[in-house]
Formats: structure tokens, sequence, C-alpha cells
């Protein structure tokens, strides 16, 4: 006589979904599409939150920007080919600068992509992923997926954080497998990123550099905001005496009002400083490379970073420190004491408080004076007022002028509050981050946005208000890239490459989805829109229209710009 056993089974939706859910990942950001619209059904199903977009891209820079603020790997779900190529480039960009990233794909089955016989969006996928991810896989079988989603979490986070590229042929989601054998298939990822303590020697030495420093400054790059070593980087900068200058995204690690900032004497502490130590900061374009003008006298440097490559890229380190940030400050704090670093001299800190003291007057009397039509330090002063009242708010910045201004001028207070363009210093996250910050946090977002910038992501607005996320957009709108003043010089109807709609109203933009929408012209204007947004705490887009003459070329970066300085 024969019996039928019952078998329970599960299959590769359910797999990928429990992989996450069993290494404690409970949020998705993506855009549904074949084939994984029913795999951001399930993981809703799940308990999961599916953050649904209008573009990819801004998936994977809100994905991006979770990972940075929480140390776990931001996952973002595309569809394959056209959808996997928006996503890769979310993707590259986390991996320059260092957030923790999973981009998950569906993909073309593997038969047909390598005879290149025409399947539904054929696309060779992981190998086009590869030259931009830190780390690249692609699962065929349901029963490796507890372990693919493993390795990929922790080459996320592992090291140096970076974007990694998950692969899912379609078939791999339907295949199944018994529900025993699933459960014992999946990996719960034991330490994920590991302390890598210096070397003892290496410590001592960049300890005695210290030591020996008449002019010594600190440098303080997003990878130490990335560390949440918050209070021993304090301690170390307090301790120490020494002036500190943070990168952009490291603005709040201190108060940006905090005594030993050097921020309103950059160029003079650059130029002057003979021992410069760099924590969690690359000598990349940002910081001149490390050599010209901008270092002006000969130094030498200590370097924290926890990958080896990255010392003497591109000027020798005198002292490196490999390791993890939080062991490497926690080792020098240690060390203080019995290497008898002593405060800096007044003969250097002196002349910094002196032009510290001249720059920010010069600084206030830029952001009182009234003028009209608004201009960038008119409209930034409005805000930074307003913000100094809310210092959990988390502030999203980009743009040309938009951006070179607004990091100079709006304080930050708390660390991890600031989301800018980074590395690469590219246009188009701020709709993405914005989304990212206000999920991943729960807290306030005011997003101020060159009306250029925020054209690469504007249609995010409905997925802040199909959210009801408390994002406050701010558009500086001065009528195009750069400026709104450039002319057609043939004299045709074409408007010039520059220019845009003149008196665009964005603030209607985010009516039609059912948020706020204002539209000011003087900084009272602005101010009050802004407390009123913020109060609200409902997606709101404030249109501020500022001087279309007030802008430069390329923000700041007229050296980058070869035709920037061209006579007309």
């Amino acid at each position: 006589m024969t019996h039928n056993v019952s078998v329970e089974v599960t299959d590769g939706f359910h797999l990928v979904v429990d992989a996450l859910k069993h290494n404690d990942i409970d949020t998705i950001f993506g855009l549904v599409g074949i084939p994984i619209t029913d795999l951001a059904r399930l993981a809703q199903a799940e308990g999961m939150r599916f953050i649904g977009f209008r573009h990819e891209q801004n998936a994977g820079n809100a994905a991006a920007i979770a990972g940075y603020m929480t140390q776990k790997p931001g996952i973002c779900l595309t569809v394959s080919a056209p959808g996997f190529l928006n996503g890769l480039t979310a993707l590259a960009n986390a991996t320059t600068n260092c957030f923790p990233m999973i981009l998950i794909s569906g993909s073309s089955e593997r038969e047909i992509v390598d005879l290149q016989q025409g399947d539904y969006e054929e696309m060779d996928q992981l190998n086009a992923a590869k030259p931009y991810a830190k780390a690249s896989y692609r699962i065929n079988k349901a029963e490796d997926i507890g372990i693919g989603v493993a390795r990929a979490i922790r080459a996320a986070v592992s090291g140096r954080p970076g974007g990694v590229y998950l692969d899912l042929p379609a078939q791999l989601l339907s295949q199944t497998l018994e529900v025993g054998h699933a459960k014992r298939s999946l990996v719960k990822v034991v330490d994920p990123a590991p302390r890598q303590l210096p070397a003892p020697e290496s410590v001592q030495r960049a300890l005695e550099l210290i030591k020996g420093a008449k002019k010594p400054l600190i440098l303080l790059g997003k990878g130490a905001a990335y560390a949440q070593a918050d209070d021993d980087i304090r301690a170390l900068v307090e301790r120490t005496g020494m002036p500190y200058l943070p990168m952009s995204m490291a603005k709040g690690l201190l108060p940006d009002t905090h005594a030993q900032s050097a921020s309103a004497a950059r160029s003079y502490v650059l130029a002057e400083a003979d021992v410069v130590v760099l924590i969690g900061a690359r000598l990349n374009w940002l910081l001149a490379h490390g050599k010209g003008k901008t270092w002006g006298k000969p130094k030498q440097f200590v370097q924290i970073d926890i990958a080896p490559t990255e010392i003497d890229s591109n000027v020798a380190i005198a002292a490196p420190l490999i390791g993890d940030i939080g062991s490497c400050v926690a080792a020098l704090l240690a060390g203080l004491d019995a290497a008898g670093i002593a405060q800096p001299d007044a003969a250097w800190l002196a002349p910094i408080a002196e032009r510290k003291d001249q720059n920010m007057s010069k600084m206030a009397a830029m952001l009182a004076r009234d003028v009209s039509p608004m201009n960038f330090h008119g409209a930034l002063g409005a805000i930074r007022e307003v913000l100094k009242q809310h210092p959990d708010i988390n502030l999203v910045n980009e743009g040309a002028n938009t951006l070179d201004f607004a990091r100079s001028i709006i304080d930050q207070y708390q660390p991890r509050k600031r989301f800018d363009s980074g590395t690469w210093g590219i246009m188009g996250i701020g709709m993405g981050y914005a989304i990212g910050a206000a999920v991943v946090s729960g807290k306030p977002v005011v997003a101020i946005e060159g009306d250029s910038a925020f054209g690469f992501s504007g249609m995010e607005l409905e997925t802040i208000c199909r959210y009801e996320l408390p994002v406050t957009t701010i558009i500086f709108n001065n009528n195009g890239v750069y400026r709104g003043t450039d002319v057609n010089p043939t004299g045709g109807k074409d408007v010039a490459p520059t220019v845009f709609v003149k008196n665009a109203r964005y603030d209607k933009m985010i009516e039609a989805f059912g948020g706020i929408g204002y539209n000011v012209a003087t900084p009272e204007e602005l101010s009050r829109a802004l407390i009123d947004a913020i109060a609200a705490g409902k997606p709101a887009l404030i249109n501020a229209a500022i001087d279309e003459t007030a802008g430069t070329e390329s923000g700041r970066l007229t050296n980058l710009n070869p035709q920037s300085g061209a006579k007309k």
C-alpha cells in the first residue's frame, strides 16, 4: 500500500526575503517590474518596508545614504537591464564614497544571455557591475540564497565599505526548496565589520610625529563620521587642543561653533600647518591631492585609514595608521599622556583665531546685507537661523553655487546630519538622499537644492508625498545652471545651454501631489515658510527666487572647467 507524503516547500522569493530579515535588514528601496514585482509584494507582506521610487538611481541613492547612516547595507531592488543600469550609477557612487549598499537586480537566464539569443532585457549584468562595485555575485540555486546574501552583506560593510551587486536570474526566484532545508541554508552574518587594530609601532610613530609638531592640524573626513566613534574623536581633538577642519559631511562631529574649529580660517591652516592628522579623509581632488598652492609650506601627514593601499596615493605619508577609525583613535588617546603631547603654542593658535574672527565678521556682514532680488547669502542666512533651532534635522545639499555657499554658511551641531554631493561632486543625489534619511532616521529633512540639481530627481516629490515623509525641499531658483543670464550668441530662438524657463514655479509641482507649496522672494518670506513647513511635518517645497545674476560658473570649481574663464 502506497502513502502520499506531503512535503512543505518554499521558493526563491521567500528565501531572499528570509535571508534579508535573518540579518536584521527591514527596508528595501526600489522600483518594481519584471521579474521582481512579486518579491517586493512578498517583502511587504512579510513585514519589511518597501519604499517604491520613480527612478532606480534615486532608490539607489536612498539605499546608499541609509547604509552610511546605519552601518548596515542599504538595499536597492531593481528590474533587469535598463533598471539595473539606472541603479548602477548609484552603486558606483556608493563605492566611491565608501557607503555600504547592495544593489539587487533581477536578470535574464544565463543560457540565453551567454548565447546572446535575445531574451527580454538581455544583459550580462554581473560583468557590467564588476568595475563599479566592491564585489559582485550571482546566485543560481535557491539553496545558495542564504550564503549569497551573507557574502554580499559582509563585502558591503567590512574593511572599507562600498557597493555590492547581487544578481538574481528570474528562474532562481521560482525555484522550490523543502522548508527544513531552506531554513538550514540561511546564514546569520557574525561580526560583519570586525575591528582592525593598528600596529603598536605605527601608533607610537604617529604620536611622536604629533609631539614634534609646531603647527598641528586634524582633518576630519566623512569616514570619521561613518565610524560612529564620536566621543573618542571629540576627546582626541579637545585633549590635544589641536585645531581641526571638517570636510563637508564630517561637519557636526563636533559642533561647527566649537572653539577649535578652523573652518573659518581654512586656507590659512592648510597652508601653514606642519603636521596634519587625516582621520577618515583621503587626499583626493577635494583636498587638492595634498599638494600645490593650497598646502603651502611642506608638511608631514599622519593618515588613519582602514585600506593600506590608500597610503601614499598622492603624497608621502610619514605615519600611516592602518585600522578601523574607532580603534586607531582610541589607541592614540591611550598613548597621549605617555607621549607627553602638549597643547599647541599660542604662536599657532592666535593667528588662527584672528583670521577666524575677521572672516566670520565678513560673513556676518554679507549675510545681513539686504539686497533685492535675494542672493545666495541672504537666502542661506535665513535658513541658517531657522536650522540653528533644529539641530537634529537632516540636511541634504546639492547644486553648484547652492552647495558651495551652503556648506560654509549652514552650521551643523550633530554628526551624520549633513548629506551632499560627496567624493564625485555629482548632482542628482538630492531627493534620494532626502527620502533615505527620512525613512531611516524618522527625523525631518531639509533639502537645499539648486534648480539644476533638483531636476535630476525632482519626480521623487511624488514619492515623498506618497509616503508622507517630513521632507522640506528648498529650490534656489535662479532660472538656470550657474546663472540664468546667458544668451544664445546666434540670436536664434533656442535659449542658451544653461538657461531654464524663467520664473518657474516649482512649488506647484508638490501641490499637484498633495504637498504644501510656498513661493518666496525675500529672506523674511523664506524664514517664515521654512518655520511653517518644519512645524507642519508634512511634504513641502519652497520655491525661493534668487537673483539670476548671483551665481558663478561651476560654483567654486572654476579650475576644473577649462572654459569657465574664457573670454567672451
